[in-house]
């Protein structure tokens, strides 16, 4: 199945692939790592954070 990729992670791939993480991180730098670092934070923070504040704010209404 084939998911939709922005093109910039097609580029990340084909460069870890051909050198490993050594080599997307000598021509990326810093990039790689603020991206991982903005994706966990908006993904953690809606799966740990929003979604118990939702259910909880829809339970509390019913008592």
């Amino acid at each position: 199945m084939s998911f939709y990729r922005p093109k910039f992670i097609h580029e990340w791939l084909e460069i870890y692939r051909k050198g490993g993480f050594t080599q997307l991180m000598r021509e990326k730098g810093w990039t790689v790592l603020i991206v991982f670092f903005f994706f966990y934070l908006i993904r953690d923070s809606i799966l740990y954070l929003l979604i118990p504040y939702l259910a909880y704010s829809n339970i509390s209404s019913c008592f």
